[in-house]
């Protein structure tokens, strides 16, 4: 394919997907030319970074040329056409390594893909590998499992948020245009936040859950991280429909999304959840500076901004964290009674107060989850859209504890309870460079409306011309921080025999390190079930109602 421009590597790795589109479908830049420079760009700063697990760098340049036949043939299939990407090594590919960054999978090849990866294939997508993850997309950063875990390309001693770690660094470090993350209570959203990104939690159902390692049946959304607003837009495009492998899969008209950017902001009405970072989830002076200016953005163009109030963010991770982590338990039971020494320690820190979780208390948190879905109605009919502040700027590695899962909620988890669309993109830079993000919440399966909102605001804004500066011959240690010892316990030491019969019932059989942990999560998940034991009528139904699967 000719190619006019000769662009230098560096040209390449800074196009997004609607550049790099653009000029490929006018034939003026080759796939081939574009996947080589990204490959190069990965052969030479990944090892600082530790994006990816499995590059399939021979598979890439396949696709490419095949991408390049196809289009000198005029066969061009949009705007995904030869363009780079990869996925969350959650997501399952055929004849392809899918480990879930965890020893428990080390050697698991499927032998079908994922929907999600048959899409972007069908695209004609060019898949350069499987991304690091958090183990199971739960956990982390972790320092004792088989990979290392992702670092953050504005500073590779800062952590790149969780659970698609590596899919932030990835596209952070311009190794490839799009990846695919996935988000329980905010695994796409986290790492976009710490990486200056932009991620979709798309509405649940909305994309395609099959074929990914389950978190939670119930909370688990598929989704995409991308450098701008309008790349999010085109993945979201080949994304979006129903499937009929996933039993939560929505049967609902896709928009077009991308041609829904160009709309004006102009009288929408914003709620802001500033009490969401000032009040329940305390954020840094820099983040509420930058959304103070962000806010002055959206008004310039139209938008009418006011203060609202939902729940306490605790009100939503309580009912989430009791609900998802008994899922959780559930899914890796076996393996976490036969082999719990092959899972990292922060997993294992996590996903055990599960035996604390009577069942009992699992309906209740999902009799609660249905009211504060309800609740939303009113909210909904008010506002277009809700904001609110998203997490950063990014920690340093070795500041992370097990013990801080349970001790804070979260600003991301309580739009996964409630289930509609929910994104993040960067709105500034601290003063020593790691960035600072917001994050725009929509009405269920309103995500375009999320979208133009946000490409708006990144139209006006200075942005996504800032980019990590990388340097192929800089120093670098490999050395991660040592495993932190597990938390001092508070309980008594008949607590502590209570603790130790639960897991023989469990059918556990722990270290001393894991149980130490255990006994120290013990009285956050009891005061979370806790606060959700309380008088209800019997006509409360749960979330998860039995239903027929629906026959087209």
């Amino acid at each position: 394919m000719p190619n006019a421009q000769q662009s230098s590597d560096t040209d390449l790795h800074s196009l997004t997907i609607a550049d790099a589109s653009r000029l490929i479908e006018r034939r003026k830049l080759s796939p081939v030319e574009l996947t080589e420079a990204r490959l190069r760009r990965i052969e030479a700063l990944d090892p600082q970074l530790d994006a990816f697990i499995t590059l399939t760098a021979e598979r890439a340049i396949d696709e490419a040329r095949n991408a390049e036949r196809e289009i000198v043939a005029g066969k061009y299939r949009g705007p995904l056409h030869g363009i780079p990407f990869a996925l969350k090594d959650i997501y399952c590919t055929k004849g392809i390594l899918t480990t879930g960054h965890s020893k428990i999978c080390a050697n698991f090849v499927p032998n079908e893909d994922a929907t999600t990866v048959r899409k972007l294939s069908e695209a004609g997508g060019v898949l350069f590998g499987k991304l690091a993850t958090h183990e199971f997309a739960h956990g982390g950063p972790s320092f004792d499992l088989p990979w290392a875990p992702a670092r953050n390309p504005w500073n590779r001693e800062h952590f790149t948020g969780g659970s698609s770690s590596g899919s932030g660094a990835a596209v952070a470090a311009g190794f490839v245009m799009g990846a695919m993350g996935s988000d329980t209570g905010g695994s796409i959203r986290n790492p976009a936040a710490l990486c200056g990104l932009v991620g979709l939690k798309p509405t649940y159902g909305l994309v395609s859950r099959y074929g990914i390692y389950a978190n939670s049946f119930t909370y688990d959304h598929a989704g995409p991280l991308t450098w701008s607003v309008e790349d999010c837009a085109i993945m979201m495009q080949t994304l979006a429909g129903h499937d009929v492998c996933d039993p939560a899969s929505a049967d609902r008209p896709v928009p077009d999304y991308r041609a829904d950017l160009t709309k004006d902001i102009k009288g929408l009405k914003i709620g802001v959840l500033r009490y969401f970072y000032e009040e329940d989830v305390p954020v840094a002076a820099a983040t509420k500076q930058a959304l103070e200016a962000a806010y002055d953005v959206l008004k310039s163009l139209g938008a009418i901004l006011e203060d609202v109030r939902i729940r306490p963010a605790q009100d939503y991770y309580d009912v989430k964290i009791v609900s998802a982590e008994s899922e959780l338990f559930a899914v890796h039971d076996r393996n976490l009674r036969t082999r719990a020494g092959d899972f990292g320690e922060d997993f294992l820190g996590r996903s055990l107060a599960a035996i604390f979780v009577r069942g009992g208390d699992y309906v209740q948190a999902m009799r609660e989850r249905r009211r504060m879905v309800a609740e939303m109605a009113p909210i909904y009919e008010k506002y277009d859209l809700l904001l609110t502040a998203a997490p950063g700027p990014a920690p340093r590695f070795e500041a992370w504890r097990t013990i801080h899962f349970w001790q804070k909620p979260s600003l991301t988890t309580p739009f996964n309870v409630t289930g509609g669309p929910a994104l993040v993109q960067c709105i500034g830079f601290t003063s020593d460079g790691l960035p600072l993000s917001m994050q725009f919440v929509g009405r269920p399966f309103d995500d375009a409306l999320v979208m133009r909102v946000a490409h708006a605001y990144e139209q006006a804004t200075p942005w996504r011309k800032r980019r990590p500066a990388l340097d192929p011959s800089a120093a670098f240690s490999a050395d991660l921080p040592p495993l932190p010892a597990p938390e001092k316990a508070t309980i008594s030491e008949r607590e502590r025999d209570e603790v130790a019969v639960i897991c023989r019932r469990a059918g556990l059989n722990l270290s001393e390190r894991v149980f130490e942990q255990l006994c120290a999560t013990a009285p956050y998940i009891e005061a979370m079930v806790g606060r959700l034991r309380r008088d209800r009528t019997f006509a409360e139904e749960p979330m998860n109602v039995f239903q027929f699967p629906s026959h087209g």
